[in-house]
């Protein structure tokens, strides 16, 4: 079912929108006259989430953030600039650009959180390593250093393209419905040794990493736990954005059941 499918069953049986946290970034940003920290987030993620059929809400990078995961249905993990090296026991490369200590702990904690209320989970770019550095993952600090080449982000502040190689199992290959595809990129690092219970199914031509998923043996109860290199929020194709959605639909199903049997009498 797609998320536009899902978010029309919702409407039809009276059931809520799922209801979706972003990770968002706390920076130094201008509008109008003004010139002030501000909560933002690039609003494709906004309008992806939407046109899939859900309801985007901003989670700052706050201390104890993660304590909304129980009233979220799917949680985006953005990207955004480097994960900190001391999260895998490295210290910062010549090649380290900015750091966010405060949004390294409140998406980790976050994504934690998910994983163990059994939340849908989709990573994009930076959320792909963290993801990957929660579950005790390492990072390749620079990957031109490794692969010779900028073609991951090929110009500042603007997004290259791709192709990447999809493998023929796991989750992403029944999302994408194709074996290789196109996509929007911009990432100087990526993933180096893969975190506890993630799988690999997507790579480029040079070997880098461009998608992990929680295998299904480790997790037998979690129902959605992908992640992407790319940015398909600045993209055309919206299938990750409908398969979050379809996903956290069924954990909002699942959680009105809940609460209509629990709210009954017994006699």
């Amino acid at each position: 079912m797609s998320g536009d499918a899902a978010a029309r069953g919702a409407a039809d049986s009276g059931a809520r929108r799922p209801v979706i946290g972003i990770s968002a970034y706390c920076e130094q940003a201008s509008w109008g006259l003004w010139n002030l920290p501000a909560v933002v987030l690039p609003q494709n993620y906004v309008d992806q989430v939407v046109g899939a059929g859900g309801i985007p809400v901003l989670l700052p990078p706050l201390p104890a953030v993660d304590d909304v995961v129980h009233r979220l249905d799917g949680l985006i993990i953005s990207g955004g600039p480097d994960v900190e090296p001391v999260h895998y026991g490295e210290e910062p490369g010549p090649n380290t650009t900015v750091v966010r200590p405060d949004r390294d702990a409140a998406e980790l904690a976050l994504f934690r959180r998910a994983i163990a209320a059994e939340i849908p989970v989709l990573g994009i770019c930076r959320g792909m390593q963290l993801m990957n550095v929660a579950l005790g993952g390492s990072l390749i600090q620079h990957l031109p250093d490794l692969v010779g080449h900028d073609g991951h982000s090929p110009t500042p502040g603007q997004m290259g393209t791709h192709e990447v190689k999809v493998a023929g199992s796991g989750r992403l290959a029944g999302i994408l419905g194709q074996p290789s595809v196109v996509v929007p990129t911009h990432h100087h690092q990526g993933v180096g040794q893969l975190g506890a219970g993630l799988i690999a199914t997507a790579w480029a031509d040079d070997g880098t990493v461009e998608a992990i998923e929680l295998e299904q043996p480790e997790a037998p109860g979690h129902p959605f736990t992908v992640a992407v290199q790319w940015h398909p929020e600045a993209g055309h194709d919206p299938s990750l954005f409908r398969a979050l959605i379809t996903a956290a639909a069924a954990v909002a199903h699942a959680r009105l059941a809940a609460g209509a049997q629990g709210g009954r009498s017994v006699s």
